[in-house]
């Protein structure tokens, strides 16, 4: 018996699972649970032209985006809440043509990975329905057909086909989603890759049934009888999981629920700085992706006295005093 069950360093599992032109999904949404440990690995391994789909997300798409190492993504929103209501780099990139960018509701992202994990070819929804959303297309047919990575179409309308009155009833059909590999970002898990969720879960469920592997960073590993304990927030099983990956303050600077808060100084008073100016944007990355070799480097950076501002109150789940002005 291996005794280290599905146990992979996060520069291992990157290596393993994560490959150019991989069609990739990250859990979180904004600035809450997004796998920013397993990004910097990945912009680190200067990995290159990724077709990215994620319901809504943040930090995790915005600096995956300003590394270079995506050519196409499809979601529903990329924010940062007060910090950034539209992701700096993911609009700089948009702008400037540098990715090609594809909107679906919230509601159709999660269905798409819904219908994924379920093994059917689509679901139906009225979402979207006489919104732009229908009809403006990123991809169009001739680039549909020459990338296997894209649905045939982004959406179908279609008459209901089960409609009994005279009204006429319409439905909007969107494809499923079975990504290459999703990462989560996880409270709790044991070696053999049974996931504690707590929270709020946003798509990540969704997502991590739908894809073919499944990387899950985690703040800690557990015993498996610790799990039981609360048995109702294991939401992801063994059999769903590729690789599970050890690191605290994995998230960061995002908010990981009943462990620690996000960091609105990272946010606000580096990140964006740096994020919205091109001369001091590289010189993040040098600094803080390049020039770490690891996760500790990076969390060295910050020091551990910033970090420790942060930590959640353990009923409450956040940190009710913290200044995010």
């Amino acid at each position: 018996m291996d005794l280290r069950g599905k146990v992979l360093g996060l520069s291992e599992a990157v290596e393993r699972y994560v490959h150019d032109g991989a069609l990739i999904s990250f859990g979180g949404f904004s600035s809450t649970q997004c796998p920013m440990a397993a990004v910097h690995e990945i912009i680190r391994r200067r990995i290159k032209n990724l077709h990215v789909v994620a319901a809504s997300n943040g930090q995790a798409v915005d600096e995956l985006i300003g590394g270079g190492c995506v050519e196409g993504i499809e979601i529903a929103y990329g924010g940062n809440g007060r910090f950034a209501s539209t992701c700096i780099r993911f609009r700089k990139a948009a702008e400037n043509g540098e990715i090609k960018v594809e909107d679906y509701s919230n509601y159709q992202m999660t269905l798409r990975f819904m219908a994924g994990a379920m093994g059917v070819p689509f679901l139906p929804t009225y979402s979207s329905m006489g919104s732009d959303i229908v009809k403006k297309w990123r991809y169009d047919e001739e680039e549909r057909r020459q990338n296997p990575q894209l649905a045939p179409k982004k959406l179908l309308i279609i008459d209901n086909p089960f409609n009994v009155t005279d009204r006429v009833d319409r439905l909007v059909l969107v494809p499923a989603l079975r990504p290459d590999i999703t990462i989560i970002h996880a409270q709790r898990a044991d070696i053999w890759g049974n996931v504690q969720l707590m929270g709020l879960q946003f798509a990540d469920l969704e997502q991590a049934k739908a894809s073919k592997n499944l990387i899950v960073t985690c703040e800690e590993i557990v015993e498996t009888e610790e799990l039981r304990k609360d048995p109702y927030r294991n939401q992801i099983l063994n059999f769903q999981v590729s690789a599970v990956v050890e690191m605290p303050w994995g998230a960061y600077p995002c908010a990981v629920f009943g462990y620690y808060d996000y960091d609105p100084w990272f946010l606000r008073d580096l990140y964006q700085k740096a994020a919205k100016d091109e001369s001091l944007w590289q010189g993040y990355l040098d600094k803080y992706v390049y020039g770490t070799k690891n996760r500790q480097e990076f969390l060295d950076l910050i020091g551990m006295d910033r970090l420790k501002t942060l930590l959640a109150d353990k009923e409450a789940g956040y940190n009710p005093g913290l200044n995010r002005r």
